[in-house]
């Protein structure tokens, strides 16, 4: 086992009907808050008048700052940093899912550090030492931000997303309501699902390290979200899956599944190419290809592969090579009953080899960077998986 350093301190309150508790917990972080939202649902819903009354009643000020996007942008958190400079903000809020309370955590750096551009900051020109705090009011379970030490901007000018690690991206609070998730449309469920167990399996198939610990607890998140993330994705209003898909969420990105093996986060990097080339949903980019990704990697990373396929599969082949390719397909065929893309076909997108070439740039930051701790994958690596993910 790897050495390592484990730190989660956001404050959970998680349960039915917990953000009527924002105000009260808010107040032990700040007295005027910018509250972060994406087009409108937490509108329609009554959510944020919820939200209000709640600050309201705890003696808060607040400020709506709505707009947030699926893929956050630059543009608009330079703006929440200029809304945010002008109110007095000392905490941001988020209410909503991975993009909103990523939005809230490039306000809080950029608020804190108004004097530097907040993509100086974002491409690491200008190291970051100071935030102020942020809150998540979740409405989705999927991106993990509300206990991630993450979180990702896509800068529109030049056509680049990208995400920052630092302690400064720990949310000081996360209100979790999975009943919250009752209305949510099912591709949003089944891509919340997906990158789930991304972020989970983006940790899991690192070889070298011996770590049965942290490998029981990411294998029964996998096995807990097959269940009842298919259970959500069928019925959203069973409460109880919805519990389990929601917990998982903060558990799946908190940096729990990587203790003693870190991250891995390739699959990802060529997510992020596609989201900021066709502006596709997150979980979508992901599954689309993760198929074609682990059929290129897994022979050279075969006992993680093929314990993966007996552990959370239940696989009972004795061929390590015939366990994982099973262990593969259980998992392309997973994404698929839930209605997820396995394919770039599947995106809508048809891209050309000049386009699979210039993915493949953007995902190496052009050709600058090695994906993958299986095996370093450089640009024309990157362009083979993307090939192999066409159809």
């Amino acid at each position: 086992m790897d050495n390592f350093r484990y730190y989660a301190p956001t404050e959970v309150i998680f349960g039915k009907d917990t953000e009527k508790e924002t105000g009260e917990t808010a107040a032990k972080y700040g007295k005027k808050a910018l509250i972060v939202y994406g087009k409108g649902s937490v509108i329609k819903s009554g959510l944020l008048d919820r939200v209000h009354e709640s600050l309201a009643t705890a003696g808060l000020k607040y400020k709506d700052f709505g707009g947030a996007k699926p893929n956050p942008t630059l543009a608009h958190a330079r703006e929440g940093v200029k809304e945010a400079v002008i109110f007095g903000a000392d905490l941001i809020i988020a209410v909503g899912g991975g993009s909103a309370i990523d939005t809230a955590k490039a306000i809080a750096h950029g608020t804190a550090n108004s004097e530097t551009d907040l993509w100086d900051i974002w491409s690491k020109k200008v190291p970051l030492t100071k935030s102020i705090p942020v809150g998540a009011v979740l409405t989705i379970a999927a991106a993990g931000s509300e206990m991630s030490d993450s979180a990702v901007l896509t800068n529109e000018e030049i056509g680049k997303k990208c995400g920052i690690n630092t302690d400064f991206n720990r949310c000081a609070f996360a209100i979790v309501n999975p009943a919250l998730g009752a209305s949510l449309p099912k591709n949003q469920i089944a891509a919340g699902v997906t990158d789930i167990m991304m972020h989970t399996m983006e940790r899991y198939f690192i070889p070298g390290s011996h770590c049965d610990m942290t490998d029981e607890i990411a294998e029964g998140l996998l096995r807990c979200m097959i269940k009842n993330g298919s259970i959500a994705y069928k019925n959203p209003s069973d409460y109880d899956a919805m519990c389990e898909v929601f917990w998982a969420s903060s558990l799946s990105h908190n940096n729990l599944t990587e203790c003693g093996r870190g991250k891995d986060f390739s699959v990802h990097k060529f997510g992020h190419a596609l989201s900021a080339k066709y502006d596709v949903t997150h979980g979508d980019s992901l599954s689309a290809v993760w198929g074609a990704w682990a059929k290129e990697l897994f022979r050279e990373a075969l006992p993680r592969f093929s314990r993966y396929a007996r552990k959370v599969w239940e696989i009972n082949e004795t061929d390590d090579e015939k366990a994982a390719l099973l262990g593969i397909e259980k998992t392309v065929d997973f994404f698929r009953s839930i209605g997820m893309p396995v394919s770039l076909k599947d995106l809508g997108i048809n891209p050309s080899d000049e386009d699979l070439r210039s993915l493949s740039l953007d995902a190496t930051m052009q050709d600058t960077v090695k994906l993958s701790r299986i095996r370093p994958l450089d640009a024309a690596g990157a362009y083979k998986i993307y090939r192999a993910a066409l159809h």
